[in-house]
């Protein structure tokens, strides 16, 4: 094994919950509100039966496969060369997924804070503080995690708090007004959140309790989606059918909190819980990534990769779109069904294709 760190069942879990929330909690009520309008919050409801479907696939395979990754046991599921190839397929789009991670985080912050900071300074510095945390292995990230996970979450909590003088009711009426359909469609962009539960495949062969990873796997799914029916409430009861037309909701939404002259403003507070989300999330892929090319090319160790597919990653985030609106469009018509189907619907392929290989394993003794 090239790596050889530890984590529980407790830390997989709080990794998972800023992997998918750090980016959807700014982006989602935005993207979901065109189509879901009023009903925005159900449509997360719909989608977790498909994050839970996601996270039961992989740890079917990870039963199948204790010790390897979706890189890995591709190889002996399909064979050496067509596994080679899917291996190859999934490392070019984790490199891409990294892109648009980067790309993301770049945008809001040159749009909300540094206005006059090249894009670059901005991906860079993100890309070379993970870097030292991605070198440290699946520990370091785990504690990371461990320790920024209250920064990440009780802010949230507090600002829910704070915005009840201002909510409204009557914006999320009529319930189901145009029928279940629009908060349908609204799930449909959610799944291709919840489909970055593949990354879980990357941290199951590391678990001291492995027994427990289910359990945990799944409260992490029902915590991701709570928070999403929450800040998705939170934006419609403040902003209502304005929602649609906000490129982030949430930032707008904090805006109005203000109780007396000295709690107001705490826009900054919601970037920094941003910030460190993002860190969290970007860490995850960037590991992901390098373990997933230095087991493809079958190197001892993966650290001498880690600042080459740092600095790729850096130019994949410029590469990947030209400009903020070309990334929404991305992720509101290509990016809800490619990357569902690579992260969703290729793994099912080989969960089938490895339990047909196991029948088949089962009954040629029999046949002799």
């Amino acid at each position: 094994m090239i790596e050889k760190g530890k984590i529980s069942a407790l830390q997989m879990g709080i990794m998972m919950y800023p992997t998918i929330l750090a980016t959807a909690i700014l982006t989602i009520p935005s993207l979901t509100a065109p189509y879901a309008k009023q009903d925005l919050w159900i449509s997360p409801l719909w989608a977790c039966p498909i994050g839970l479907s996601i996270v039961f696939v992989f740890f079917q395979l990870h039963k199948l496969y204790p010790e390897m990754n979706i890189i890995q046991y591709s190889e002996c599921i399909m064979g050496r060369f067509f596994g080679k190839i899917f291996g190859f397929l999934y490392l070019f789009f984790f490199l891409q997924n990294s892109g648009l991670v980067l790309r993301e985080y770049a945008e809001f912050i040159i749009t909300t804070a540094l206005p006059k900071t090249p894009i670059i300074v901005v991906i860079a510095s993100m890309v070379l503080v993970s870097a030292f945390a991605v070198r440290g292995g699946v520990e370091v990230i785990a504690r990371a995690s461990l320790v920024f996970f209250p920064l990440f979450t009780f802010p949230l909590l507090i600002m829910g708090v704070l915005l009840l003088p201002d909510i409204h009711i009557q914006n999320i009426l009529p319930i189901f007004g145009n029928g279940i359909t629009p908060s349908l469609k609204g799930a449909f962009f959610i799944i291709s959140w919840f489909s970055d539960l593949l990354y879980v495949s990357f941290l199951l062969p590391f678990l001291k309790d492995p027994e427990k990873g289910r359990k945990w796997g799944g409260i992490s799914v029902l915590a991701i989606t709570l928070t999403m029916v929450v800040t998705s409430l939170s934006s419609v009861f403040v902003l209502g059918v304005v929602t649609s037309k906000e490129l982030y909701p949430v930032m707008n939404v904090v805006r109005y909190v203000s109780i007396g002259d000295f709690i107001e403003h705490i826009e900054s507070i919601v970037m920094a819980v941003w910030i460190t989300g993002v860190f969290l999330k970007f860490s995850l892929f960037y590991y992901a990534l390098v373990l997933g090319a230095a087991q493809w090319m079958r190197l001892s160790n993966y650290k001498s990769i880690v600042l080459p597919l740092g600095f790729l990653q850096v130019i994949f985030s410029i590469w990947v779109t030209p400009s903020i609106q070309q990334l929404g469009y991305f992720f509101s018509t290509i990016g809800s069904v490619y990357v569902p189907f690579i992260e969703s619907v290729l793994p099912l392929f080989l969960l089938f294709l490895a339990l047909i290989q196991r029948k088949l394993k089962e009954k040629s003794p029999e046949s002799v």
